[in-house]
């Protein structure tokens, strides 16, 4: 390729609109022009990593068997309300109705279309295991696009489907699709951790993330630097900080704490440690009863004072689905008091239901300091079984911290942040049990298919790797997904003949070598021209320019990421460019 022929559109500065390294990065080195509201076009150069991209991630899936077909953007609502999602999954389903006000939704994600799939020709087992995938355009309405390609509306995704006949089938699979993760993330040069995760929305039970490790991250990875254990925060068990419960020491006590509302003020006040104190979150459960009759249980949450609620934890708790926020009305006929001064030791039996969840390390806590549930006034020397029941429920409910035992038993976890570039999903029975999708097993029974759903987030690798990779002169592509692999920069082409052989010799050598390489022929100054491609990333530049070959016959090589340029004579330089290639 010959920069003369190619599209390069460069800006010395970051649009107002964009907030993080690589939304500022992709738009200056001009790999994607927004078009609305987390909607972009990939230009050209943006958008042949995005093809290196996808063409890793096609490579690895058709190694571990995995079968390419293409399903439609567009899906009737008919498949989403056989699955229930219809209903469920809230407004970043786009939905529209076509000109026979038949309602379709702009896929996001395909598992009811792939389900519908398999069950119309799949009907034996003998058929299994199988497994399809796709790269694909995608479409969420995010209530708040941000971060460029990061969190956009429109994207692309490899999503792949697997069905067994069985658990087992399903466990071999997964097991391919997560080493076949492995392989993809490793080649395209990115710093990545596996967790364990919580399946969210999408169903099923077990799963794990793969993300890029990076500051800008969205969400919190909890990991043991001396072993292979990771999670998500959602996911990550917090260990109980206290092995047994003390007998107590001190006689309960209510004291005066004017104008303290929060566990922390109290704690000044009392000169006691933080960690003395437990914080009430006060929620209310609403569920079905035999006659599908909502009931509404107020439950108390009860937490150390300097830890922090896992919602999602807590909502996977028996009963703990639908809960919301409790009302004054609510918690004044439970409590009688309001917030700040709430707790675990009641003035009068609750005149609605009330469950207390107490997290594991609370429940092991004595001698604690907790609301009175009397306006600036808190209990001190609280224990459990002499003071109050013990907690209806003793579970994790808890947001580990860095310093935290870790589950494993070896040493103590970390925290970093981390970008989501890819999922796998053990979905079991969820869909296919939906959609009726069934097979005949070894005795001639219908069985639903277990299924497997996993993810790539193709266009947000891009931003994952230059959120991973960049200085300040711009992008530090890996070799692997760069636009090019090499640029040839000839200074001075127009004016010596020399220069212009030597540069177009060493750009058919390189092209003859298999190297995907660009001669920026432009005739631009030095200056412009090398601030171009470190700003565009690319990893290895050729400097060949008339000063060089008239002074000493040598032309220059520099690495993206070193200081300095190295001479060869240019005879030497194609083999060193290949060697630095194949390193």
């Amino acid at each position: 390729m010959k920069a003369s022929q190619f599209f390069i559109s460069t800006q010395k500065e970051a649009p107002a609109e964009a907030e993080i390294i690589s939304h500022q990065l992709m738009m200056r080195a001009g790999l994607i022009k927004r078009i609305g509201s987390g909607i972009y076009t990939y230009m050209p150069m943006g958008l042949r990593s995005v093809r290196k991209v996808e063409a890793i991630v096609r490579e690895e899936m058709n190694k571990a068997g995995a079968m390419e077909l293409l399903m439609p953007a567009v899906q009737p609502a008919e498949l989403w309300q056989e699955s229930g999602r219809w209903e469920q999954y809230g407004p970043e389903l786009l939905r529209f109705k076509d000109r026979h006000a038949r309602d379709f939704v702009v896929g996001p994600t395909h598992e009811e279309v792939i389900t519908d799939v398999v069950r119309r020709d799949f009907k034996s087992y003998k058929q299994l295991p199988a497994n399809f995938y796709q790269i694909q355009t995608k479409f969420r309405d995010e209530i708040r696009p941000r971060f460029g390609v990061m969190r956009g509306r429109e994207f692309i995704m490899k999503d792949a489907y697997s069905f067994d006949k069985d658990a087992a089938g399903l466990q071999a699979s997964y097991d391919k699709m997560f080493n076949a993760y492995v392989k993809i993330f490793t080649r395209m040069g990115l710093n990545f951790r596996a967790v364990a995760a919580d399946n969210g929305s999408i169903g099923g039970d077990g799963s794990h993330e793969f993300h890029v490790i990076a500051e800008t991250g969205e969400d919190d990875i909890v990991y043991n630097p001396n072993s292979d254990y990771a999670a998500n925060m959602e996911a990550a068990q917090a260990v109980c900080l206290i092995p047994t419960r003390a007998a107590p020491a001190q006689a309960l006590t209510k004291t005066h704490t004017p104008n303290c509302g929060t566990c922390e003020e109290v704690a000044e006040l009392l000169q006691l440690p933080l960690t003395a104190n437990i914080k009430s979150i006060v929620l209310a459960a609403e569920n079905l009863n035999a006659e599908k009759q909502t009931e509404t249980t107020i439950v108390l949450v009860l937490l150390r004072a300097d830890h922090r609620l896992n919602e999602i934890k807590l909502s996977k708790l028996d009963g703990m689905a639908n809960t919301r926020m409790a009302t004054e009305a609510e918690i004044a006929a439970v409590f009688d008091t309001t917030p700040g001064y709430i707790g675990p030791v009641l003035k009068a039996p609750s005149s609605l239901p009330l469950r207390i969840i107490a997290d594991t390390t609370v429940a092991n806590m004595s001698d604690f300091i907790c609301g009175a549930n009397d306006a600036d006034h808190h209990h001190v020397g609280v224990n459990w079984g002499r003071d109050l029941p013990e907690p209806d429920l003793i579970a994790d409910v808890r947001n580990v911290v860095a310093g935290d035992p870790a589950p494993d038993g070896n040493g103590t976890v970390d925290v970093c942040r981390g970008i989501e570039v890819g999922h796998v999903f053990q979905l079991g029975t969820k869909y296919s049990e939906a959609l009726k999708a069934t097979f005949l097993d070894e005795n001639g029974k219908p069985q639903p298919f277990v299924m497997g759903c996993y993810g790539i987030g193709i266009t947000r690798i891009l931003g994952a790797a230059i959120e991973q990779n960049f200085d300040a002169r711009g992008v530090i592509w890996p070799v692997s997904i760069a636009p090019f692999e090499v640029v040839i920069c000839p200074v001075g082409a127009d004016k010596n003949e020399q220069v212009r052989d030597e540069s177009t010799k060493l750009y058919e050598a390189l092209l003859q070598a298999g190297v995907d390489v660009i001669l920026d022929d432009r005739n631009e100054r030095p200056g412009s021209m090398f601030a171009d491609w470190e700003l565009i990333g690319v990893p290895h530049r050729v400097t060949i320019g008339d000063r060089g070959l008239k002074e000493d016959g040598m032309v220059e090589y520099k690495g993206r990421r070193d200081e300095a340029a190295v001479k060869f004579a240019p005879a030497d330089v194609a083999a060193h460019v290949l060697a630095q290639l194949s390193a």
